[in-house]
């Protein structure tokens, strides 16, 4: 018997109607530039009724995926290190869904929008952080397919990877919100492009592809809240996980930054968020028409602060020589996996057979992506763990963690 069909419809009905009660009290709680659960886009409409609205129903999917379940063992900076306070990719996801939703509460924004974006927008890290997003990409480059982003494939995984190549059909919303969470913003203000659909999203995912640099803005503005508290959520904490591991002293730090924004994680992560509240709160009380409320930021000597501090955590943590795993071993690893599993799908073509690595994946799946581009997907989402194990299974050798 179906799930839903357990339940008469008299209680079902129970809670339908308390759905229609929440969006109500979204058109008259939430700022008039919040996206409301009531415009939620599928690709595909859903017949079967659900009680929880659309963004909470994503959320949920997000967060049940598979994808989901592999971000606890994904680097966030620092790779092979055998210290268990280091951040991992799971943590830094959960920092910025609660920055996000801190913000998106004070400013009358829709939450459920927000941690369904916040929760999804690493989940297409590949193994060792953005080091291991480099080495990938000059390999998919190598075999005819665009360069590798995360943010590409983050949308790739939850829109046509998971549930076996089906997706998720998630709401156009969050799946922009997950495409244009990336991307370093100096200028004071951040503001949505809105009116997108689902032929723009797919224009805009290709003009992506071809051009990494291009800075594709979201469309609603709790896609612009998941953007800044993603800088918020890593900046602080890669400093402290950097003093951690003694890369850097706190008295390293810009004076100049400490000055405005402190110099531990949480005053850093309390100055800016308080910032961009106090310089943003104008969208709380902003009508559906108040386009020139429609953008948050920072205010002119927080944002300054940021932008050095931003500056100083490249040049003394993210391409500090003092600590570098032994990325010769990783590329190599990566190199010989890729072709490894190339010449599994090459013989299941030749001679028939199992895809050993994609059995579970749809037909519909397989005859729409190449088999560089099933080796892609196969290795990014691969936990760091079982990458070096695969790795080491074929005969490669893999580095040593470090202590």
């Amino acid at each position: 018997m179906d799930m839903i069909e357990r339940y008469s419809k008299s209680n079902r009905k129970i809670l339908q109607t308390v759905r229609v009660q929440l969006d109500k009290d979204e058109e008259c709680n939430f700022s008039g530039l919040a996206c409301l659960s009531g415009q939620a886009v599928r690709r595909v409409e859903e017949e079967r009724s659900d009680y929880r609205q659309p963004f909470a129903q994503d959320a949920d999917r997000i967060l049940h995926s598979k994808a989901y379940a592999r971000y606890i063992d994904k680097t966030q900076v620092f790779s092979l290190v055998d210290n268990d306070h280091i951040t991992h990719r799971a943590l830094h996801v959960q920092m910025v869904s609660r920055i996000s939703r801190t913000v998106g509460r004070f400013l009358g924004l829709n939450e459920d929008l927000i941690e369904a974006i916040a929760l999804g927008h690493d989940i297409g890290h590949p193994p060792f952080g953005h080091e291991g997003e480099r080495i990938l990409s000059k390999l998919c480059q190598q075999h005819g397919l665009s360069s590798f982003q995360h943010n590409i494939q983050s949308v790739q995984f939850l829109d046509r990877f998971e549930r076996d190549g089906a997706g998720w059909n998630l709401t156009l919303q969050v799946l922009d919100g997950i495409l244009c969470h990336d991307g370093e913003v100096h200028g004071q203000r951040l503001a949505p492009q809105r009116r997108k659909d689902f032929k723009l999203h797919e224009t805009e995912l290709a003009a992506k592809l071809q051009d990494p640099g291009l800075d594709l803005m979201p469309m609603t503005l709790e896609g612009c809240v998941v953007r800044l508290a993603d800088t918020i959520a890593y900046i602080g904490r890669d400093i402290e996980d950097a003093i951690e591991l003694g890369l850097v002293r706190r008295l390293d730090l810009p004076k100049t930054c400490t000055a405005v924004l402190g110099s531990s994680n949480g005053t850093i992560v309390y100055t800016l968020v308080t910032d961009l509240l106090l310089n943003s709160m104008r969208v709380r009380d902003a009508g559906r028409d108040s386009t020139a409320d429609d953008y948050i930021g920072f205010s002119e000597e927080v944002g300054a602060a940021l932008k050095e501090l931003k500056i100083f955590n490249y040049q003394h943590i993210y391409t500090n020589p003092a600590f570098k795993p032994d990325f010769v071993k990783i590329r190599r690893c990566y190199e010989q996996l890729f072709d490894y599993y190339l010449d599994q799908l090459h013989r299941v073509e030749q001679e028939g057979g199992d895809r050993h690595f994609l059995r579970s994946m749809s037909s519909n799946y397989v005859t729409s992506h190449t088999p560089a581009a099933m080796v892609r997907d196969y290795l990014a989402g691969m936990t760091d763990a079982f990458f070096l194990r695969r790795a080491a299974a074929i005969g490669c050798e893999v580095p040593e963690r470090i202590c």
